[in-house]
């Protein structure tokens, strides 16, 4: 294919995009921000732009492997131990990637980076096997771009009260919004939009759910992470990744301490201390700092009153009642 008729395709691709947002349905964000509701989930348009260019025109390798979430579920730290996992035999503890980059610019996002101007992206510098991406949209929509390959997904769920109070605070950094006031009144605005579903990448119920019944139906190929049960016992479950990556920790790994440097490579504390996050930024402007802060499992009951608890419990409740989900 020439570069002429790469062109027009774009060009053609483009018009179709343009034509199918048009036709969607729109509402607001806590922010005012303009979302479509597309595959039963909301965005804003350029997302909306760069998942329709994933889903037409990614071309998935079987041994691919996609990091998936709802946005500040752990999904740092998640990047950080699969990076860990899959790089522990090329790198020593001295010159290992995540010493050099944040997490986030070693683990792209499809949708926010790759695929955002176009729907044939130059991807050579994911020549390696396996290539290591990430994403944010729900299961079904994911698989549509997967055209049926037998790529691994892992996915980490974080409860959803602490998830919104981490989007907070990184909304409240990237704007810098320093006022006491008008910090809690975003927190508010925000709360309501996650209540309604209609929030970026919301509903958070629907982002879940898919997951969920992804490994429901083949365990094999997508992997449900809780977050809460990664921090309570992380040697098991970051073996259990491993496992799953088809990269396992071999004995002699096990006895010589390899979990543990992985932990600690990968630990909130290190990370955050590290220089390039200290002063580095992503390819969108984002200071690396923002993406860690604490990290801790329940905080959100510091910043959430008992009457805003309650409504996200009695949503949870009601949605995931005939999935045997359970927070």
């Amino acid at each position: 294919m020439d570069e002429k008729e790469i062109t027009m395709n774009q060009q053609r691709d483009d018009q179709e995009t343009i034509s199918l947002i048009s036709s969607l349905p729109s509402d607001r964000d806590f922010h005012s921000n303009k979302l479509f509701n597309y595959q039963r989930c909301w965005y804003d348009k350029k997302t909306l732009q760069g998942i329709l260019n994933f889903q037409r025109g990614f071309e998935p390798q079987d041994t691919d492997i996609i990091v998936a979430s709802f946005p500040k579920s752990g999904t740092t730290w998640l990047k950080a131990l699969t990076v860990a996992l899959l790089e522990r035999s090329k790198h020593s503890s001295d010159d290992h990637p995540l010493l050099s980059d944040n997490p986030h610019g070693l683990v792209p996002v499809l949708e926010l980076r790759l695929y955002t101007e176009s729907s044939k992206p130059d991807l050579t510098s994911f020549s390696s096997s396996p290539r290591l991406f990430a994403t944010h949209v729900p299961f079904h929509t994911l698989q549509e771009a997967l055209k049926g390959s037998p790529c691994k997904v892992v996915y980490i769920w974080r409860n959803v009260k602490d998830a919104l109070v981490s989007v907070w605070y990184f909304e409240c950094a990237n704007l810098k919004i320093e006022d006491k006031d008008e910090r809690r009144s975003m927190l508010e605005s925000m709360f309501e939009s996650f209540c309604t579903g209609v929030s970026f990448y919301g509903p958070f119920w629907e982002h879940v759910l898919s997951y969920w019944k992804g490994n429901l139906e083949d365990p094999k190929h997508v992997c449900f992470m809780r977050y809460e049960e990664l921090k309570k016992e992380p040697h098991v479950h970051v073996k259990k990744l491993a496992q799953f990556l088809g990269c396992p920790f071999t004995l002699e790994e096990e006895e010589s301490g390899y979990v543990e440097e992985i932990l600690d490579l990968c630990s909130l504390g290190h990370l955050k201390n590290l220089e390039i996050n200290k002063t580095g930024k992503t390819g969108r402007g984002v200071d690396h700092k923002n993406f860690f802060r604490k990290g801790e499992v329940g905080d959100s009951k510091n910043y959430l009153t008992p009457e805003m608890e309650k409504r996200i419990d009695m949503i949870i409740e009601e949605k995931f009642r005939d999935s045997c989900l359970k927070f």
